[in-house]
């Protein structure tokens, strides 16, 4: 079984910092990521209304992961890890369950929200306004997904 509590780690690479926070695939862990996120984006120099825009999206990422992947298994782990390149913070998003296809979402439209009263399915929608860049590596048995915030240049 997977160890319950949620564990941090950092290594050093040259040149960036690679940081890594593991939890467990229960939605009540997604306090530590957004923690995890906002200590290492401030670290990175991002804006503090960056890394509240990168937060809400790395949280919807892992809740996707863990509600859609996992299917509501508690057995799983997704992984988050973050580092710096080319004035970009990166965040990488990793889990075992089952591969979640951003081909086959299919946003709700304005209409639907309004005359079914639908509150889900956004998610992708806002992580793609959220962050400069989105990509989705699906192959072999774990899925990623990078989410990438570009660094403001610091003010002369």
């Amino acid at each position: 079984p997977p160890n319950p509590s949620p564990s941090l780690r950092s290594v050093q690479a040259m040149p960036a910092r690679h940081h890594t926070v593991v939890i467990p695939s229960t939605m009540r862990h997604l306090a530590t990521v957004r923690r995890f996120v906002r200590q290492y984006g401030a670290e990175a120099g991002l804006t503090d209304r960056a890394v509240s825009e990168l937060q809400l999206a790395v949280d919807e990422a892992c809740a996707n992961a863990i509600e859609h992947g996992y299917k509501g298994r508690e057995d799983g782990r997704v992984q988050v890890g973050t580092h710096t390149h080319n004035g970009t913070f990166v965040v990488t998003i990793r889990h075992d369950g089952e591969p979640i296809a951003p081909g086959r979402y299919k946003p709700p439209t304005l209409q639907d929200a309004l005359q079914n009263h639908q509150r889900r399915g956004y998610g992708m929608r806002l992580i793609h306004r959220l962050v400069d860049e989105v990509s989705f590596d699906l192959a072999g048995p774990t899925s990623q997904v990078r989410l990438a915030k570009r660094v403001a240049p610091p003010m002369a």
